[in-house]
């Protein structure tokens, strides 16, 4: 039973893995057992990355994930290095915190193109690679399902990757390829180190999250482990909230 958890065989590529949730995806899937192609646009990150994986199964690839170009040269590179692409994580991510009122139009095309073109093009180029089936896992977020105070740019891009992780479900279950989000919440990272040592904001945070804490990384990626696994087989279309229930808050 427990050998269905294994990515043993397998390929992956992590798309953002030099950092944050990425880097704990890609650690997680290189301990699963998978062959690796590490995704991102800072050298030095990837490097270290790699260095503390340290298997001689996992590589990496300085890429522009919003550049399709540089999408299919990591996608070919992969194909090279591996021989096959098995599973994608798409991972990669930014935020720009402006108000609505604020928020300018280069922002708008700057979050989208990064956070949702991205995994369109990702996706695309990708699925061509997936001789006999797949598994392919967007990263999005609870503000793409719950209204947050703000980000509206953000919220919809994160949207996006929800309704796009269905409707290629959808259109590739017949490949034999699954694709399904998992919608994070707070997770210490480096980009939120500076918001969650505000105590009030923290305190917000924990007053609509039933467990009343932020999340640690292995949590994060231990589920995409699982949904690129073969216990997740006959899973597709779905985003799993990894919220410490904060999408299920309701009266307390």
């Amino acid at each position: 039973m427990l050998k269905s958890f294994s990515l043993e065989g397998k390929t992956a590529i992590v798309t953002g893995a030099g950092k944050g949730i990425g880097k704990a995806i890609a650690l997680a899937v290189a301990e699963a057992g998978a062959n690796l192609m590490l995704v991102a646009r800072t050298e030095s990150d990837l490097v270290a990355v790699q260095k503390e994986i340290g298997n001689g199964r996992t590589a990496y690839i300085v890429a522009d994930i919003t550049v399709r170009e540089q999408i299919q040269n990591a996608v070919e590179k992969t194909i090279e290095q591996f021989g096959a692409i098995d599973v994608l994580v798409n991972n990669a991510g930014m935020n720009i915190r402006s108000s609505l009122a604020d928020a300018s139009d280069d922002e708008w095309h700057k979050i989208m193109d990064t956070n949702a073109h991205s995994v369109f093009m990702f996706s695309q180029e990708a699925v061509k690679k997936m001789k006999g089936g797949g598994s392919i896992i967007n990263i999005s977020s609870v503000g793409g399902e719950r209204a947050l105070k703000t980000g509206v740019v953000y919220a919809a891009s994160k949207a996006a990757i929800i309704q796009m992780t269905k409707v290629m479900a959808m259109e590739w279950g017949p490949q034999n390829i699954r694709v399904n989000a998992i919608g994070p919440w707070y997770f210490k990272t480096p980009l939120t180190e500076k918001l969650l040592s505000d105590q009030d904001y923290l305190d917000s945070i924990l007053a609509v999250t039933p467990m009343k804490r932020v999340g640690e990384l292995p949590e994060v990626a231990t589920p995409v482990v699982f949904l690129a696994s073969e216990a997740a087989s006959y899973i597709t279309g779905q985003t799993l909230f990894v919220d410490g229930g904060m999408t299920i808050h309701g009266f307390s």
